[in-house]
């Protein structure tokens, strides 16, 4: 397996950033969603409500949750070819916490998504907030990716 895995790697890390780049749309703008859906206010006619559910709930189920599935199968698969990562570095573990993070940020999107369908949501300066995380979560794995420090 090891050997097809060395064959198979450009095609593998290909996989891998395609699915980081779809995976990150949506962490992108799933939160710009939700603020947009906590600021329509009560009295906001009941169709723009039902747009921005539509798309979350589409954004979330069809685009990002396969994105971060293949987002993690293609990097285990990358991890698992021999000479790819030395563990003995530092990159490799700020790589893991911030996909880790990402990882958690994915799945309290998918909770707040659920809050926001029931009228319980933050507000849209929270999720303006929130809206910050991937990028700098971005910028730590981008770094220690290519500076490998």
């Amino acid at each position: 397996m090891i050997d097809l895995l060395a064959l198979s790697y450009p095609w593998l890390k290909a996989i891998h950033v395609m699915a980081v780049l779809s995976w990150m749309a949506g962490l992108f703008y799933l939160p710009r969603l939700f603020v947009y859906h906590a600021e329509r206010g009560t009295n906001a006619s009941l169709e723009p409500a039902q747009s921005l559910i539509v798309m979350e709930d589409k954004l979330l189920r069809l685009i990002m949750n396969p994105a971060m599935v293949v987002t993690w199968a293609a990097g285990l698969l990358l991890v698992a070819t021999p000479g790819i990562v030395d563990w003995s570095m530092i990159w490799p573990w700020t790589k893991a916490g911030a996909v880790l993070a990402m990882s958690g940020f994915h799945g309290w999107l998918a909770v707040e998504r659920k809050a926001l369908l029931h009228g319980r949501g933050r507000s849209g300066r929270i999720y303006r907030i929130a809206n910050e995380i991937p990028t700098l979560l971005m910028v730590l794995i981008v770094l220690s990716v290519i500076v490998k420090f």
